[in-house]
């Protein structure tokens, strides 16, 4: 297996609240250092397993759609719990239905799944692995 991974960051605000999250029951604001990591079974006929430009590139815009905004007033988290796993699973799914829509080009019949993990401390960081689909 082949692996990719390019990373980036994003910062929201939101709330978690629940008591379970003590004190994240207010609107705090975090930042989160992504990395997204493609697997292949092989390489493209390029020799790798996809352009790492196009792939920063669609992470960036996935990323910026959640860039500096109140995730608490988004409809697409309403009645959502924006833990750090909920947005590594949104941002994976957001960035799988780039790649679906050509964003990495039309030769992406090798890869197999994409693994995204948020770091929202130098010691904490959670993340969500998906198939991509997007094979024969």
């Amino acid at each position: 297996m082949f692996t990719l991974t390019v990373s980036d960051h994003t910062m929201v605000a939101h709330s978690l609240p629940d008591p379970f999250f003590g004190p994240a029951q207010r609107v705090h604001g975090a930042t989160y250092a992504v990395d997204a990591s493609l697997i292949a079974d092989d390489l493209d006929e390029h020799g790798v397993v996809a352009d790492i430009g196009a792939l920063a590139r669609a992470l960036r815009a996935v990323l910026g759609d959640l860039d500096h905004r109140n995730l608490d007033d988004d409809p697409a988290f309403a009645g959502v719990l924006t833990t750090t796993e909920v947005l590594a699973r949104t941002v994976a799914d957001r960035l799988a239905g780039r790649i679906r829509a050509g964003a990495l080009g039309s030769s992406t019949e090798h890869l197999r799944e994409l693994d995204v993990t948020l770091r929202e401390s130098p010691v904490a960081a959670a993340g969500y692995r998906r198939t991509l689909g997007v094979g024969p």
